[in-house]
């Protein structure tokens, strides 16, 4: 082996000579072919006055242009007898079709015993039916340069599939023989819960997810959608049979088309493949409530998961928000306060603890909504060092919000972030399908579709300020990280606050105290 030793000397030598190199070819682009030196190359953009900062640097961005309306189709909506509805939103052009069909029940329709339940029900749709294995199905998709995929969230339950507009009737036979022929069968349902129990003991080491994680339960009054070790491990393949059974209904389901089809295709191709779907004798379900809206102290508890050896902690604040839910007349508001605070890398969170102090890769900030409340948080991660002093800035920055409206100059561009995602999202079929499904599903107009931005535009800085006002104050800190590094700095930031320690490996949240 020849070793490669560079002394400092060759090294500038090797620079000075990659840098003659780029003096040469600038002089060679000005029909000039000889070297020059690395200081005369230095020396000509001087002497026209051109400093080295000026010539790389960056123009400002432009202001935001004039907020565009959205403007969707109408949402062409028909019952079958069965009680089934189908929602077709026709657009041609582009000949591709999304067809989703959307279930109402999601993980607030599960037990906590079995918590993950709907996901795995949902994604054992895909896993065979009683005429085709998994792999057939698989490859039967792709054969029709298609896609398909199933899955849960707390509110709803969903398959859906994406074809060209002349494989429809292919992709819809598919898609009816997963949702209403399931075999969900044993080898099939051992091997996801395998995976997802691998993926599980694998996030559970990770600071963000573990946060998420006991939030869910210790904030929030839930359970994790995706489950625990214990409720995977326990789930049946009978317990998915009565789930699909218990929940799946066509008089509780709406199946969805977005795209080039015509509502008279759609609907016939709904008669015939869905037609003879059967009731359920009962079907619904009620969200979870979560405990009642906390006090109006800053912050209302503190709680550290103790994970040794992580390598950065995860920091988050925490609000249930009772009795507003998704179709509440404050929705607007708080989703631009939402924007304004954490939805983006402008916004303050991000700007004041990635952009201005370098303590995280990124900070935000979400609502989830629920059908009648909804649950506050933001999430960061940053290095153990400094995970107290990165609590107190999420807490300034909420307190600005209560202290002083937005200006119009910040409150004008997160605005179009709001609405400009929005009309992005729509421009595909599956994404249309998701608007229109997410409406569905809360019982909401169709027609929000196209008063979604007039509602957002029309937000002003006195109602975000109204709304965090009433709703920010008296959550929870939840910090997953390394205790020992930031114990002492804890306790000095906030020392008036009983902090609650909890070693992750003796977590259990189906305990009131979160401990086996």
């Amino acid at each position: 082996m020849i070793n490669h030793i560079f002394t400092a000397e060759t090294r500038r030598r090797r620079e000075n000579e990659r840098l003659d190199g780029l003096a040469t070819g600038y002089k060679s682009a000005g029909k000039r072919n000889f070297p020059i030196s690395t200081s005369r190359f230095l020396l000509f953009f001087l002497l026209l006055g051109v400093s080295a900062v000026n010539l790389f640097a960056q123009e400002m961005p432009p202001a935001p242009g004039t907020p565009r309306s959205v403007s969707i189709p109408a949402v062409k909506e028909q019952k079958l007898a069965n009680g089934l509805t189908v929602a077709v939103v026709e657009r041609p052009g582009v000949p591709l079709v999304t067809i989703q069909l959307l279930i109402k029940a999601g993980a607030s329709a599960e037990d906590n015993a079995k918590a993950g339940l709907a996901d795995m029900t949902a994604s054992m749709l895909t896993k065979g039916t009683k005429t085709r294995t998994a792999t057939q199905i698989a490859e039967q998709i792709e054969f029709l340069g298609g896609s398909i995929n199933s899955g849960a969230g707390w509110n709803n339950s969903f398959a859906a599939v994406t074809v060209t507009s002349d494989k429809v009737d292919q992709a819809m036979a598919i898609l009816a023989d997963v949702i209403l022929n399931p075999a969900f069968d044993q080898k099939e349902l051992d091997l996801l819960k395998s995976q997802n129990l691998d993926g599980l003991k694998f996030n559970l080491k990770q600071p963000s997810f573990l946060a998420n994680y006991v939030a869910s339960r210790y904030s929030f009054g839930e359970h994790p959608a995706g489950g625990t070790p214990a409720s995977i491990e326990s789930i049946t393949r009978a317990d998915v049979s009565k789930f699909h059974t218990a929940n799946y209904s066509p008089d509780a389901s709406v199946l969805i088309f977005t795209g080039d089809i015509t509502s008279a295709a759609a609907s016939a191709a709904a008669e015939k493949l869905f037609g003879a779907w059967k009731k359920n004798p009962r079907v619904g379900s009620a969200a979870g409530m979560g405990r009642p809206m906390a006090e109006r102290d800053a912050v209302k508890r503190l709680l550290v998961i103790d994970l040794p050896k992580a390598g950065q902690a995860a920091v988050n604040y925490l609000k249930p928000i009772a009795a507003i839910g998704r179709g509440n007349r404050s929705y607007f508001p708080a989703s631009v306060l939402n924007s304004v605070l954490g939805g983006g890398y402008s916004s303050r969170l991000n700007l004041e603890i990635r952009i201005k102090r370098g303590l995280s890769y990124g900070a935000g900030s979400t609502f989830g909504w629920r059908g009648a409340k909804s649950n506050f948080s933001t999430r960061t991660q940053t290095k153990n060092e400094s995970a107290a002093e990165v609590a107190e800035l999420v807490l300034v920055e909420l307190r600005k919000l209560l202290a002083a409206n937005v200006p119009t100059d910040e409150l004008v561009p997160r605005k179009s972030v709001l609405t400009g995602g929005f009309g992005r999202n729509l421009e595909t079929t599956a994404g249309l399908a998701t608007a229109v499904g997410d409406l569905y599903a809360f019982g909401l107009p169709t027609s929000e579709l196209n008063t979604y931005t007039s509602n957002v535009n029309t937000v002003t800085a006195t109602q975000i300020k109204d709304f965090a006002n009433e709703n920010l104050l008296g959550g929870d800190i939840i910090i997953v990280g390394d205790y020992a590094i930031f114990k002492d700095d804890l306790a000095k930031r906030f020392p008036n606050m009983k902090i609650d320690v909890i070693k992750a490996d003796d977590l259990d949240l189906s305990k009131d105290n979160l401990r086996k």
